[in-house]
């Protein structure tokens, strides 16, 4: 039993993202204390039978086929948005005017027009005490959260290189069907936004650095897929009957570009240019399931990140051991971030751990009257960098300032 107030949540959306954060939000007042009590309140989706049906497996107490009606009721306190990006800036704005505290799932909007839109919307609800996050939810993995405290530490010295990829297979089968996230209207953009706005996010996170510039490049590589077929995951089979119905892919399969950073962060010793960084993203990497890596070089050390091992930060100390490479830390131990909460050490995490750390830090934030982080801000910026990538790609690779 909690004497905590609680925050009752309404969410928009049931399907993947939906079901991590309905996980999350259940989860995260078994593990950590919290100053603000989650309740799952109420699910809103438009199909009225499978909304329903979520609520009911997901343990959400009513529901609603009108996300305008979470905004009337006065037992909702925060919005969740799980939904695809064309609805994100409409629903976000709209609660926070409504006085509702909203999460809103990356990337922020489709454009940067709607992010600024909605990031002037967040700063005036802040000074009511109204406060908003945008999802990035690899932040709340452990050992990159290490990762950002060596960095703050000093550990790595000046920062020269930051590598980046982000590497899935779900869509190299050529009939694998259409789905929002192939269709520009409703996602805003292919690899680029789906997964690549997460590297950008976590490398300009760790590094304490913004990306000021991009040459881009974007690649699709099937530009038809069936409309109808057995959804497995985020992929599947496609049905490839002669008179099946196709639809047009209007987003990248693979993204590409360099970039450079600003030089400002924790870089451990006197002002520098700025590192340099080569971003990989792509849903046609054949074996590689999640491979959310990155990779930071410094003057002084390196660290290497991999989310397919996402209990190890790799690191490398020039000066403790110039001759042996990089050693793995098992990052479980008490005092690494978020861990302490968990299970004992050597006992590793998973992917939904993310999710709930998340919940912890945005109801804390929320808790101490403070802006959770990252801001509708920090998100517009990466919105910014998404943009620069797509105006360079469409002028040859043009440098782009962000």
């Amino acid at each position: 039993m909690t004497t905590a107030k609680p925050l009752r949540v309404g969410m928009v959306g049931y399907a993947f993202m939906g079901a991590a954060h309905s996980h999350a939000w259940r989860t995260a007042p078994r593990f950590f204390d919290l100053p603000l009590d989650p309740q799952l309140t109420a699910l809103c989706g438009r199909n009225d039978d499978g909304v329903r049906a979520a609520a009911g497996k997901l343990g959400w107490g009513s529901v609603e086929t009108d996300w305008r009606r979470l905004l009337e009721r006065d037992d909702i306190d925060l919005i969740d948005i799980c939904t695809p990006g064309n609805t994100h800036a409409e629903i976000a704005i709209a609660a926070l005017e409504a006085g509702k505290h909203v999460l809103c799932e990356k990337p922020l909007a489709n454009s940067v027009a709607e992010a600024e839109r909605m990031t002037e919307a967040a700063q005036a609800a802040a000074q009511r005490g109204v406060f908003s996050m945008c999802g990035f939810s690899y932040r709340r993995t452990p050992a990159l959260a290490l990762a950002k405290r060596m960095v703050e530490q000093g550990r790595l010295g000046n920062i020269r290189h930051v590598r980046a990829q982000y590497l899935q297979d779900w869509l190299s089968d050529e009939t694998a069907p259409m789905t929002w996230r192939l269709d520009k209207s409703k996602s805003g953009s292919g690899s680029l936004g789906d997964i690549g706005a997460h590297s950008i996010d976590a490398a300009q996170w760790v590094t304490g650095q913004h990306i000021t510039g991009v040459s881009a490049l974007l690649e699709t590589f099937v530009h038809e897929r069936p409309l109808a077929g057995n959804l497995v995951g985020l992929g599947g089979h496609g049905d490839v009957g002669a008179d099946a119905p196709r639809g047009t892919v209007t987003v990248d399969d693979a993204a590409i570009f360099t970039a450079r950073f600003s030089g400002d962060g924790f870089d451990g010793g006197a002002a520098s240019a700025g590192a340099v960084g080569v971003f990989e993203a792509t849903r046609f990497a054949l074996g590689r399931k999640n491979a959310m890596r990155l990779e930071v070089n410094g003057t002084k050390a390196s660290l290497a990140f991999d989310f397919e091992e996402m209990n190890v930060l790799s690191f490398y100390d020039a000066a403790e051991s110039p001759d042996a490479g990089f050693r793995r830390i098992f990052v479980t131990e008490p005092g690494h971030p978020y861990a302490g909460n968990w299970w004992p050490t050597g006992h590793g995490l998973g992917y939904e751990h993310g999710f709930t750390h998340q919940v912890v830090d945005l109801v804390t934030a929320i808790g101490a009257g403070e802006q959770p982080s990252p801001s509708f801000a920090d998100a517009l910026q990466v919105q910014k960098v998404l943009a620069a990538v797509e105006g360079s790609a469409a002028e040859s690779s043009r440098w782009q300032k962000v």
